[in-house]
């Protein structure tokens, strides 16, 4: 999967918000609103790309799932599609995908 990038507009957008925020036209709260939605959601992963990202790491799935701070059932419901990781859960899924399992072991 790629690393998605902010699009050229909507860093121009965001850009021109904090403009208006420094010149005293915006508020905190609203500029802090409009950062919420410059936050690109978390995509759904597909049970094998959960099984491919634990194979790739090298562990089995009771150290996998030791790793990421749940339960072994967990991480098999995941890979067969019995349950899907949502929230902080399917975030820390995503940045073992990308940088490997050094962001919950060190």
């Amino acid at each position: 999967m790629t690393k998605k990038t902010k699009s050229p507009l909507l860093a121009a957008v965001h850009e021109t918000a904090r403009g208006l925020y420094k010149a005293g036209v915006m508020d905190q709260i609203t500029l802090r609103e409009f950062d919420q939605l410059c936050v690109p959601p978390v995509e759904p992963l597909e049970p094998a790309e959960i099984k491919h990202i634990r194979e790739a790491a090298h562990v089995s799935q009771a150290v996998f799932a030791k790793l990421l701070n749940t339960s072994l059932s967990t991480v098999q419901k995941w890979e067969i599609g019995q349950k899907k990781p949502t929230g902080t859960a399917l975030k820390l899924l995503h940045l073992v995908q990308q940088r490997g399992l050094d962001v919950v072991v060190n």
